[in-house]
């Protein structure tokens, strides 16, 4: 077997080098702000808004979303009817690690009881009791992957930071899927209660 040392000179010599590609860039799509908003909603071709075949997988940031309502919950559904209804069936799973301002209390956990669902049509909590004192906001982000199949079920992980009572620090994980195969073609996000006083969700493509 023959060894070939790599060196300045042998670079230097070289004549051609593979490309990298560009797969796996995140592309921009739609960026919603909240205003005292009821409801964010994505739905594939309103608004340049593209949820569709194009990617395989997309992804929702979420900046500073702040609550009208104290100790809220940030949730989202899915569209299988392009946002005539927001009610896909989704089965998930939760869990979180906390730490208080104070550094008494720290954990981690299964977090079923507050934001699982079991073949559930209701809107999918990603975080619970986000205060709304002045500084108070909840940032992460939803990965939604292949939403266009016929074929298989829709898969979705997020993952947020909170200030839960103004004295924890909080990041719950959540992991589930809409359980159809029809096409899901629209997003919605909502506060469990009272409006969406302030933030932006941003829609992402993965070329």
């Amino acid at each position: 077997m023959s060894i070939v040392k790599l060196n300045n000179k042998a670079v230097s010599n070289a004549t051609a080098f593979g490309s990298i590609s560009s797969l796996g860039s995140m592309v921009f799509i739609k960026k919603l702000t909240a205003s005292s908003s009821a409801t964010l909603s994505f739905v594939d071709g309103t608004d340049g808004v593209v949820l569709d075949d194009t990617y395989k997988e997309y992804v929702f940031t979420f900046n500073n979303i702040h609550p009208e309502t104290n100790l809220d919950e940030f949730s989202f559904n899915l569209s299988a009817d392009t946002g005539s209804n927001y009610n896909v069936t989704k089965t998930s799973t939760t869990f979180d690690a906390f730490h208080a301002e104070a550094g008494n209390d720290a954990g981690l956990r299964y977090d079923g009881d507050n934001n699982d669902l079991a073949q559930g049509t209701g809107f999918q909590n990603l975080n619970y009791d986000l205060g709304n004192g002045n500084d108070s906001n909840l940032c992460g982000f939803l990965n939604l992957f292949n939403p266009s199949s016929t074929t298989f079920v829709k898969h979705y992980t997020a993952s947020v930071s909170y200030q839960y009572q103004d004295t924890y620090a909080i990041q719950v994980h959540t992991a589930g899927y809409g359980n159809t195969t029809s096409a899901v073609d629209a997003v919605q996000f909502k506060m469990s209660s009272g409006n969406i006083d302030a933030g932006d969700i941003c829609l992402y493509g993965i070329a």
